[in-house]
Parts: C-alpha cells; sequence; structure tokens
C-alpha cells in the first residue's frame, strides 16, 4: 500500500465498562496525518449467575459486529486492516470443535480468592516475580488457572484464548497468542519474551492450551465469509496483530518525544510507569510490586496498577441505586470546591476491588487511616481523586528509584485525560507537568501499529509518536502547589507509607 495514501484502519478497543470500534484514518504522506473517528460504541455489562461474575462475551461479539458495520458505512469501504485490544488476564475455552465452553470468569470474581497461598507452597512469590517479573494481582491468569484445576470446563477444554485472541479467533477462524496480553498472564518470562515453563510445569498448568505466540504487526488471519456477511464488508480484510492488551497500545499512543517520560493510563484502572528496554527483576522491585509486563517494539512496560476510576464509578453507582443519582460533570465541579487531602485513602488497598457500597468503605478506610471520612458525595469524589493523585505520586517516585530512569513529564493517556480536577491533583502530587491527551489511546496506538503493518506509515516508536504530536493536541498542566501545599502532599504521602508498613 501506497505511503501516500489515506487509509481507513477499523480499531476494535474493549474495556472493562465498554466497547468501541473506532476509524482511524491514516496516511504517511509528508509529515504524516492521522484522524480517529468513533464508528460503535456499546456497554459492557458483566452478568452475575449462580454465584459467579462472567463477561457477556456474545454480547461484546455482537457489539464488535455491529461496529465493523457502522466502521465500513463511516469509512465509505471496507477497512485496510482490523485490530484487536482488550483488557488483560481473563480467557475462554474451546472444546476440540472450537466451541465456547461458557462464558469467560470476569476477573473481579471470588474465584481467585486464596489461590495466591496455594501458588506459594509449590512456588515463593520471590520465584514467581524471578521467573515473569510480574506484579502480584490475586486475578492473575495464573491464579484463575489453578482455581479452575479440575473443573468440566479446564478438563474438557482444547484450546484457551485470551479475550483479544478469542475475539480475533471468531473474526478470522485463527488462533493465537498476542505476546503483550500473554504477558500479564503470569506465565511469560520478559527477559526471553516466551513463555516461562519453569512457572507452568510445577503449577500443572498445560501451556499447549496456548496457541502459538504472536507479536504486534503480525498477520492474524482475514475476516471470515460469514462475518463479511454479518458486516457487509467487501474481502479480503486483513486482521493485524496489535498491542492486545489495550495499555500496551495505549503506551504506542502516548505522544512522547524523547525518553524522560512517565506515564498514566486512566480509565478503570490506573496503569503507572515506564517505558524500559529491559525488565527489573530485583527482590526491592518485587516488594514494591512493579509489574514487567511486554510493550509494543521489545519494550517493557514497568508500572504498578492502580485501582483507578473504578473506585468513582462504584460510587456513582451506589448512589444511583440509592435514588441519588450524581451527574459526573456536577460532581466533579463541586469536588474542585472541596477542601484538598481532608480525606483520603491508599487507592491500592486491595478492599476496593470488588463491587459493592464503595463509599462505605471509603469512610471505613479513612477511619481506619485516622483521617476523617468524606461528608456526601462530593467530598466522597475529592477523596478518591486525591487519593489516586498520591497513588499516582507513590507509583512514579517508586518507578524512578527502581529503575534509575529519570522523569522530566507525566503524560497521562486514556479516559482519566478529560478529568480535568484528577490532571491538576496528579501535577501537584508528582510535582512534575501533566501532558494529558490523547483519551483514545488505545484506540490510537492500535490503529498506528495496523497502519505501519501495512506499510501507511514507517518507524519505530518515535516516529509513531511525532505523528501523534503533529495531529493531537494535549492539555498540559503544571504543578501549582505553593510550599504549603506541597508539604501537604508530602505529609499525606508519608501517612498512607506509614500505614502501609503496618505503622
Amino acid at each position: 500500500m501506497s505511503p501516500t495514501e489515506t487509509l481507513p484502519f477499523a480499531a476494535v478497543d474493549l474495556g472493562a465498562s465498554s466497547g468501541r470500534v473506532m476509524v482511524g484514518h491514516v496516511s504517511g504522506r509528508g509529515a504524516g496525518t492521522l484522524r480517529l473517528e468513533e464508528a460503535h460504541r456499546f456497554p459492557n455489562r458483566p452478568v452475575r449467575t449462580s454465584g459467579t461474575l462472567y463477561w457477556d462475551i456474545l454480547a461484546l461479539y455482537g457489539g464488535v459486529l455491529d461496529g465493523l458495520r457502522a466502521a465500513g458505512a463511516a469509512a465509505g469501504r471496507a477497512p485496510a486492516s482490523v485490530g484487536v485490544d482488550t483488557w488483560a488476564v481473563d480467557y475462554g475455552l474451546l472444546d476440540a470443535s472450537g466451541a465456547l465452553l461458557g462464558n469467560p470468569v470476569h476477573y473481579r470474581d471470588a474465584r481467585t480468592d486464596g489461590e495466591a497461598a496455594k501458588v506459594a507452597e509449590v512456588l515463593s512469590p520471590a520465584e514467581l516475580y524471578g521467573a515473569t517479573g510480574l506484579q502480584y494481582l490475586p486475578f492473575n491468569t495464573v491464579y484463575q488457572l489453578t482455581a479452575a484445576r479440575g473443573s468440566a470446563a479446564l478438563d474438557a477444554a482444547e484450546r484457551l484464548l485470551l479475550i483479544p485472541d478469542l475475539i480475533t479467533y471468531w473474526l478470522t477462524g485463527e488462533a493465537g497468542t498476542e505476546l503483550t496480553n500473554a504477558s500479564t498472564t503470569q506465565l511469560v518470562d520478559p527477559r526471553t519474551r516466551d513463555w516461562a515453563r519453569s512457572v507452568a510445569e510445577p503449577l500443572g498448568i498445560d501451556l499447549s492450551l496456548f496457541p502459538p505466540l504472536r507479536t504486534p504487526g503480525a498477520p492474524a488471519g482475514t475476516l471470515l465469509p460469514e462475518v463479511l456477511a454479518e458486516t457487509g464488508l467487501a474481502g479480503p480484510v486483513p486482521v493485524t496483530a496489535v498491542g492486545s492488551h489495550d495499555t500496551a497500545s495505549a503506551v504506542v499512543a502516548v505522544p512522547a518525544s524523547g525518553e524522560r517520560f512517565a506515564y498514566i493510563a486512566t480509565g478503570t484502572w490506573s496503569l503507572a510507569g515506564l517505558e524500559l528496554a529491559a525488565p527489573v527483576l530485583t527482590e526491592e522491585s518485587r516488594r514494591a510490586n512493579f509489574t514487567n509486563e511486554l510493550g509494543v517494539d521489545g519494550t517493557v512496560r514497568y508500572l504498578r496498577n492502580i485501582m483507578g476510576l473504578w473506585i468513582l464509578q462504584e460510587c456513582l453507582r451506589a448512589w444511583a441505586a440509592e435514588g441519588d443519582p450524581q451527574p459526573l460533570d456536577r460532581l466533579l465541579a463541586e469536588a474542585a470546591e472541596v477542601p484538598g487531602l481532608r480525606s483520603f485513602v491508599d487507592a491500592d488497598d486491595p478492599v476496593f476491588l470488588a463491587p459493592g457500597d464503595m463509599p462505605r468503605r471509603i469512610a471505613e478506610a479513612c477511619r481506619a487511616l485516622g483521617v476523617p471520612p468524606p461528608r456526601g458525595p462530593a467530598e466522597t469524589a475529592r477523596c478518591v481523586l486525591d487519593s489516586l493523585a498520591l497513588a499516582h505520586r507513590r507509583a512514579i517516585e517508586d518507578a524512578r528509584r527502581l529503575s534509575g530512569h529519570p522523569v522530566d513529564t507525566v503524560h497521562v493517556v486514556g479516559g482519566g485525560a478529560r478529568n480535568t480536577l484528577l490532571c491538576r491533583l496528579t501535577a501537584d502530587a508528582c510535582g512534575l507537568p501533566v501532558v494529558a491527551g490523547p483519551a483514545e489511546a488505545a484506540a490510537l496506538g492500535n490503529v498506528l501499529v495496523q497502519a505501519r503493518a501495512a506499510g501507511a506509515v514507517a518507524g519505530g516508536l518515535p516516529e509513531l509518536r511525532a505523528l501523534l504530536r503533529a495531529t493531537v493536541e494535549p492539555r498540559r498542566y503544571e504543578p501549582a502547589a505553593d510550599r504549603a501545599g506541597r508539604a501537604a502532599w508530602d505529609r499525606a504521602a508519608a501517612r498512607i507509607a506509614q500505614a502501609g508498613a503496618g505503622g
């Protein structure tokens, strides 16, 4: 394909609360152009039945098909390629005929409760980290698989597909395991970028269930005739492996110049860290609960998962259920008027992981920390955002210290980039300028990898980011806290650190 031709690429981007199909129009002509438009957006509503929380994967796939139909209509032609990115760790099981053996279980389900202790009897946390470099999260795929041992579905399975690979398989009929998402399973060695057999074998995990690994930019098949018929697209339409973990795609779309930057990919989760050339596998890194996930072009995403805007989303859901719905724009405006750091919590506390009455849990966590609990929705929202800013600060400071990598600027991408108050508080907490945007970073990174694979653009991550900088307009926030304000952030950070150390 000619680099002077403007081509449409369809990005299927599934998040924990919604899915979307975006169309990116890319040209390598001159300095290059990049334009993104939304073709279709649809909800992602988990379903609880018989005590288990599931993803409604067929509804999501239906949304993908609707989105591809809309993408073709928006572009006036079939896309030059399709790429799929989603959340991490979860999977679907297929039988010998390729049929799905039940809906994938949601990572917030309680089935992995206590699994980490059982795994530690076989492999110590230090051994597990030394082999995979992955931070401890109670829902990592390794714990899901040990929890599922002996289940009818796993016993009958012939194939295991991570969520983006499952969607890709249904679109193309071809199975593969994309590397950036595979690296979140705690079954990949980040040094070799291959399976960590020293982990799988002692735990009785059959790696032959996974299809062969493939890297971002590799061909992933073409749309099946039935998919073309369903979507009205004229084939053939290739499907390209992208950074199928949505954070891997989002980091591609960080519009940074140079290497002295940190990023925070914000949404349901906040993933705060650095882009490195090699993993950091020290014991100190493990104790700080940092992860080494694989990125595009041989990079390592050295980051910490933070609970993110999920906490506020659950508060909104709880207030609506009580008959007191809170319009988000009004709530954030009111929260901006609340005095800062009156109430705050450790946003990394696992007490906030499960669905449920989040305002009550926030109040209880404040009392346990010895700070006043928030009074009403505006104070609760301010508490959440102050707490996330503190968690962002802690993650970036720890990442710099543990890796020796300097940071001059913090880039906030993803949905949280639209949250002016969160971005402003993060700049104040970190004492560094924050560059916010693009909000649809995962879709943009997805499109850029597809476009490069198709020959529409050329170069490595610096060149892809230069195209982003030329075509997106992020917003910059300078730290505004005075000496007293900086001291208040320091005191709050110290209080959380002391509580975390058992003090």
